[in-house]
């Protein structure tokens, strides 16, 4: 089996968060115009595209970039099929899934395919703080879905990101994940190793298990 590449790729037309900059590529060196090779200054939110919550980003005291451990961000990872659901992710959604085991779990909504899309929709697919609980009370180490945010836009006191930040929950933004159908895949999401950052842009990937339909 390869490996199925899971990243939005960075562009100026990529949907950003509301009030966020778009992406931009600065040209510092050209061999065009004369320079001895090509170099860029890349200008963007840590928050763009497929992208790593680190606890900091909602935990004054929470681990920062340099301090995540790996072992989360690589090894057998588990998606689920919930693109039928038109209203927020619930504790009982999650409930009807068998989880059992389950140490990274990968969320396939309605919302993955809006994503390349220049405009944001603020009504896209989230965890409800309830379903944030249960992925906490399963011991799933990482959480990842397919739109900007794991959490509901404009959700009171962000419960969904403090619930699964405070117990060091691994979120994964951005995802692409319409290759993939419900099954158990080797997965790898790294960021940069930026110091005292609260986030990043990162390369997810993922490769089926060998025996999984």
């Amino acid at each position: 089996m390869t490996w199925i590449d899971l990243t939005r790729t960075i562009h100026a037309e990529l949907a950003t968060w509301p009030g966020d900059p778009k992406p931009e590529l600065l040209p510092a060196n050209r061999i065009e115009n004369g320079d001895s090779c090509n170099t860029s200054f890349l200008r963007l939110n840590s928050h763009l595209g497929t992208h790593l919550d680190a606890p900091y980003h909602f935990e004054e005291e929470g681990k920062r970039l340099q301090d995540l451990p790996l072992d989360p961000l690589l090894g057998p990872a588990t998606l689920i099929d919930l693109t039928h659901k038109t209203s927020h992710i619930d504790r009982q959604d999650l409930e009807s899934q068998n989880l059992q085991g389950v140490q990274r779990l990968l969320i396939k909504t309605s919302y993955g395919d809006k994503l390349e899309l220049p405009e944001f929709f603020e009504d896209f697919i989230g965890l409800a703080p309830d379903a944030a609980e249960y992925v906490v009370e399963k011991g799933i180490t990482l959480v990842g879905i397919d739109y900007l945010s794991i959490e509901p836009f404009a959700q009171p006191e962000h419960h969904t990101h403090h619930t699964l930040l405070r117990n060091e929950v691994v979120i994964v933004e951005g995802l692409d994940l319409s290759p993939l159908s419900p099954g158990t895949y080797e997965f790898v999401c790294l960021p940069l190793k930026i110091k005292d950052c609260d986030g990043s842009p990162c390369r997810a990937v993922a490769k089926r298990i060998t025996g999984e339909n």
